[in-house]
């Protein structure tokens, strides 16, 4: 039998995908309303990156770091709203938040591995364009890093210079951490804590209590009475987790391009981020497990 003549649409893939549209209905005219594009603002964000060198790769260094501070907007976004939601005792909001941070630090630690395409050599051919700027200046990243209860006042003298933004980060800096509301949150469900540990100066670094580890212990043991707090000590071990790895995810990256040469912002480059990685944020949550 002869086959059968093909359908103009099956023989042009052109047509077909033109007569799906039209089926679908989609609007394709936005000369008076708002588009994709204008909702995003992609005009500014696709021209948010200016080059100064002649070298190819510097859009990717670009790209990469612009990109990462935008998931750190989105960052701040959950962690302020997490904070606020504990203080409330909104726990079931709060843990969503929190868990959603932890993904967002997992997208910040893949990030790495596309910074990490780039050859030393390449790099070194525009680092003399970057000056003195650096990561070690993110004022978002230290925002992040108050939050967490990192607090440090040599810190905020990076941003000085910009009003604005150091006002931003004094606020953090002065704010209770996520940890300091946690610790509050204990209290009022019925855990004895010191009470220094629930008025105190918070712009000063948090310092492990064997009190509130025997608070945090109770929680664990007994974790059908105190169920919530239980889920909240997890919910904070998985973002300190998170949070170690893509410290330790950036400064293998680091390494791997720069070796041990000193960091643009003029930190030891390597070493400074090695030191911080010995960083506990949430301490008695993780010295409780020997006991348990």
């Amino acid at each position: 039998m002869p086959n059968k003549p093909h359908s103009s649409s099956a023989s042009c893939p052109a047509a077909a995908g033109a007569h799906i549209v039209q089926q679908e209905k989609a609007q394709l005219d936005f000369s008076r309303d708002m588009s994709y594009g204008d909702y995003l603002h992609l005009d500014e964000l696709l021209n948010a990156q200016h080059p100064l060198s002649p070298e190819h790769n510097e859009m990717l260094f670009i790209i990469q770091h612009q990109t990462s501070e935008l998931w750190m907007k989105l960052m701040l976004h959950e962690l302020c709203a997490a904070t606020g939601d504990l203080a409330a005792d909104r726990l079931q909001p709060c843990f969503k938040k929190l868990a959603r941070v932890s993904k967002i630090m997992e997208q910040l630690v893949h990030a790495w591995d596309v910074l990490a395409t780039m050859t030393p050599p390449e790099y070194s051919a525009l680092r003399p364009y970057l000056a003195q700027s650096s990561g070690f200046q993110s004022y978002q990243y230290r925002q992040i890093e108050f939050a967490l209860g990192n607090k440090n006042a040599a810190m905020l003298k990076p941003h000085s210079h910009r009003d604005d933004i150091y006002a931003q980060v004094r606020k953090a800096y002065e704010t209770p951490s996520l940890y300091d509301e946690a610790l509050r949150a204990l209290q009022r469900q019925g855990l004895a804590m010191p009470a220094e540990y629930l008025d105190r100066d918070w712009t000063q670094p948090y310092v492990a209590s064997d009190a509130v580890q025997q608070a945090w212990l109770a929680v664990y043991q007994q974790s059908d009475k105190y169920w919530d707090l239980y889920q909240l000590g997890e919910k904070l071990t998985d973002l300190e987790d998170a949070f170690r790895l893509w410290r330790f995810r950036h400064v293998t990256t680091v390494e791997r391009i720069i070796g041990f040469k000193r960091g643009t912002g003029g930190t030891s480059g390597v070493s400074y981020l090695r030191k911080m990685l010995d960083i506990v944020l949430f301490p008695e949550l993780w010295k409780l497990r020997t006991d348990l």
